[in-house]
């Protein structure tokens, strides 16, 4: 819905490191890797996968209003 606030998980750009794992685990391949960190895009279904696979700690489940959907 326009103007729905979603609670998309957010990356940590200071503690990913790249290393893929989030986009293999993502079950509906919303995450890309962007400049050598993982990026969650709007596909994000907000199944948390991704969060309990992050050896990292870099993907926390945060309101992020970057993705407050716009269409």
């Amino acid at each position: 819905k326009k103007g729905e606030q979603r609670m998309v998980p957010f990356i940590d750009k200071q503690k990913c490191t790249g290393c893929g794992v989030c986009i293999e685990f993502c079950p509906v391949d919303a995450i890309i890797k962007k400049d050598g960190v993982a990026f969650i895009s709007i596909e994000c279904v907000e199944c948390g996968a991704c969060i309990a696979e992050c050896a990292e700690g870099a993907i926390l489940p945060e309101d992020n209003e970057e993705f407050i959907l716009a269409t």
